[in-house]
């Protein structure tokens, strides 16, 4: 039988486990002491460096007044957007306007607490600093305040010295702004990829429409970009963005933001991503380029990053039509052009993933222009074209689309014209619904209009297309004007004592290199005939070169040279020979359309202006233009001289060689001419009504032949009447009145004076406007010819 354990024993061992408790709770508070002392330590040096680091800190006080930066927006007269310039695309959104849907989205992912908290989560920074001691990845959990403070003052690197400045950053933005404020900045500070900055530029960006219209499914994809701009983007990466539109949408619905019901709709809502330009947009470039370089030369660089609003004197109608005119005309021109071949050659792999590789990479060197698509051929025959466009459509070109490159089809095509599997072609949609090949035109053109009674311009397109040719035709483009230029010479003549009713005569002439100073001169008509004696207004009507020869023979080139001069043109630039009679001067098209302006007002000269007005961001009046007054100081010629030339342009388009434009138009109130210059290089048409003056210019920007039978009539007036017949859709016919010292004897015009010096009779149908022989003052005073110069007008008829 075991004997019991003595008492002796027990307190020995009792004694060994009292003192090892003893130790451990001294272990244990050594250690928490350690712990207490080095928190301590690290509160104390982070104390420090807040506190040295909070002086250093930047100002932040103009945030109460956010200006970020904002781009230079270039508009319409009625506002459309036509251009916008700087390096980031943004719309200055106030908080009140941004959608609750826009901010729910927003608040449900990136800070669901945000109007809880006081701007730090506290947990989420100690996870971090973890995260960077360790060199780990960090976990994120930054505040949308601290985001502000990031975006708007720090760099994005992940160290612990920037992390503190962030804190005392967000510190100082809790305290100086207030929520709304702070989320404001947030919503138009943020870059959200493809140049936008903000929700607002995003919903233009992705979905092309305003930020108030997005709905809940386009919110929550807006919503994602934030944390990877790349990486979700829906243009380049649909699938990923797409499982992070759907993560979002959970979100909003567990924190209440939106129901059961509307979750489920976001997340079977099919989204419309603007994948290329907006079509919808009025294709001004050449406008928002010039104004673009205006504005910068007022307000230098800063014009990129002000918020400038510019609103320019075009009409987005007018401007448009202008647009489809000009590339329809010269779209028609090159249906009659030689097929120049492919413009590029690839070869297609065999597989699928390398084949879009090399369809990629094709497209996106050659990329559509406007209604002229690329597309590579996947198989060629003379029948049929099987083709394949960028977003993968395939499409069959047979019948009359295959004519115009049906040199291609050939078996004995040069290889570089061949259509083979592999070509790089361009395709058109036709009317009739059916495909047609086509070819990017090598032709320039310019179309420009403006108010002759303001000088504002209210179209201009200067050329083909901007991205293709940024050289802006309508400004830049000095050409020979060739007949066009000849109602000028014309106007000069009536000062001389020339009328309507001259007779001179249209037969050959010939002039020798001893008087010409140089090679023999046998000028030609266009026709290469000879119609004998007609009258002055026959004669433009025919658009004779002998007549416009013989009247600048008769009248001195000298003087012809310094009259053109009041319509704005530059002496230098018409060189005072007869060939100034068949324009061979240099001109810009919207020289022309000033000119042209001089007739239609009455013989007052305007410039040209394209800025109504200047705003800020917040839309204060920087800037307003003024258009010249038409009075004394701006006339150019007598009102009877512009009567005059009223009266034989709108012959020309009455009978002459632009008769299409009062035939199509029908209304009298039409009036121009038509230029075609030597070997026809250049082709022109400059006319005008009352409220409008218009130029129209088609040719190569290296001078060639556009060919034989190319002419202004057949190639600008077309264009020029289909941007007038919508232009002028509405406004009434207005005919001219009669100025003083002009007579009307037997259905013709006169200037009183010269009716009676010339012994003409008025035949009982005298019609005179004010008082006979009396004119208003004028740049250049009429004069009434000398009796030897009557003798030469006279002498041009026996000549």
């Amino acid at each position: 039988m075991a004997s019991p354990p003595s008492p002796t024993s027990s307190a020995q061992t009792a004694a060994p486990r009292s003192g090892l408790s003893r130790w451990l709770l001294r272990a244990a508070a050594w250690l928490l002491g350690l712990a207490v002392a080095g928190v301590l330590c690290v509160v104390m040096v982070v104390a420090v460096a807040m506190a040295m680091a909070y002086p250093n800190l930047p100002d932040i006080s103009e945030l109460s007044d956010y200006q970020p930066k904002l781009p230079l927006r270039v508009y319409s007269a009625e506002g459309a957007l036509l251009g916008e310039f700087g390096e980031e695309r943004r719309n200055l959104t106030p908080i009140k306007d941004v959608p609750q849907v826009m901010k729910d989205a927003v608040l449900a992912v990136e800070d669901a607490r945000f109007y809880q908290h006081g701007g730090v989560d506290y947990i989420g920074v100690f996870r971090a600093g973890l995260a960077n001691l360790g060199r780990a990845k960090s976990q994120g959990a930054s505040t949308i305040t601290m985001q502000v403070a990031r975006n708007v003052y720090l760099s994005s690197e992940k160290t612990f010295t920037r992390k503190i400045y962030e804190i005392l950053l967000t510190f100082k933005l809790e305290h100086l702004l207030s929520k709304d404020q702070i989320l404001e900045i947030y919503m138009n500070q943020i870059f959200l990829g493809n140049r936008a900055y903000g929700f607002s530029a995003a919903a233009d960006t992705y979905f092309g429409k305003p930020l108030k219209d997005v709905t809940v499914a386009e919110a929550a994809m807006l919503a994602g970009l934030p944390k990877a701009p790349s990486a979700y983007n829906p243009i380049s990466n649909p699938k990923r963005a797409r499982i992070r539109q759907l993560y979002i949408i959970d979100r909003m619905e567990d924190n209440g933001f939106i129901t059961e019901a509307q979750a489920e709709q976001a997340r079977k809502e099919p989204l419309k991503v603007k994948f290329g330009p907006d079509s919808s947009r009025v294709h001004a470039e050449y406008v928002a380029e010039t104004v673009r370089q205006l504005v910068v030369a007022q307000y230098g660089t800063a014009a990129y990053t002000r918020g400038l609003n510019v609103y320019t004197t075009i009409a987005a109608v007018d401007q448009d039509v202008a647009y489809k005119a000009l590339r329809k005309g010269i779209m028609d021109f090159e249906r009659r052009q030689v097929y120049r071949g492919p413009e590029k050659f690839i070869t297609l792999p065999s597989t699928p993933k390398e084949q879009d590789d090399a369809l990629d990479d094709v497209f996106g060197d050659h990329p559509d222009n406007g209604d002229v698509m690329a597309a590579v051929v996947l198989e060629a025959t003379p029948k049929k074209i099987h083709a394949i466009r960028p977003n993968g459509d395939t499409l069959e070109i047979t019948g009359d689309g295959l004519k115009p490159a049906q040199s291609g089809l050939s078996d004995k095509a040069p290889p570089h014209i061949k259509l083979r599997r592999g070509a790089l072609i361009r395709v058109v949609k036709t009317p009739k619904d059916s495909w047609e090949i086509t070819q990017l035109p090598e032709v320039e053109g310019a179309f420009v209009a403006l108010d002759p009674r303001t000088g504002a311009i209210k179209a201009l397109v200067g050329g083909f297309d901007f991205e293709k040719n940024k050289f802006n035709h309508v400004t830049q483009a000095w050409r020979q004007p060739g007949s066009s230029f000849k109602p000028f010479i014309y106007s000069a003549a009536l000062e001389k004592g020339f009328g309507p009713a001259t007779v001179v005569n249209d037969a050959p002439l010939f002039f020798d290199a001893g008087t010409t100073g140089g090679q023999p001169w046998e000028p030609k008509n266009y026709d290469g005939t000879f119609d004998g004696p007609m009258s002055l207004r026959r004669g433009l009507a025919k658009s004779k070169n002998m007549i416009s020869i013989r009247v600048l023979q008769s009248i001195g080139a000298r003087y012809a040279q310094d009259w053109v001069t009041h319509f704005g043109f530059e002496a230098e630039k018409h060189p005072a020979y007869l060939t100034m009679a068949l324009g061979a001067g240099s001109v810009t098209p919207m020289q022309m359309a000033t000119g042209y302006s001089v007739f239609a007002n009455g013989g007052y000269r305007v410039n040209p202006w394209v800025i109504d007005r200047i705003t800020d961001q917040k839309g204060k009046l920087l800037v307003q233009s003024k258009a010249t007054p038409l009075d004394d100081s701006t006339r150019a010629i007598s009102p009877r001289n512009a009567f005059m030339m009223q009266s034989l342009l709108q012959e020309v388009a009455r009978s002459g060689t632009a008769a299409k434009a009062q035939a199509t138009l029908k209304r009298p109130d039409i009036y121009g001419k038509t230029g075609t210059t030597n070997d026809s290089m250049d082709a022109w048409f400059a006319g005008f009504q009352p409220t409008l003056a218009a130029v129209t210019w088609i040719g190569y920007d290296t001078p060639r032949k556009l060919g034989d039978r190319e002419t202004g009539g057949g190639l600008s007036l077309p264009v020029w009447i289909t941007f007038m017949e919508r232009a002028l859709k509405g406004v009434p016919v207005m005919e001219p009145s009669v100025p003083e010292g002009v007579v009307n004897v037997g259905g013709e015009w006169y200037y009183d004076e010269f009716s009676r010096n010339n012994g003409v009779s008025h035949l009982g149908n005298d019609e005179r406007g004010g008082s006979a022989g009396t004119a208003p003052p004028m740049t250049a005073p009429a004069t009434a010819p000398a009796s030897d110069e009557r003798s030469k007008i006279l002498d041009l008829f026996r000549n």
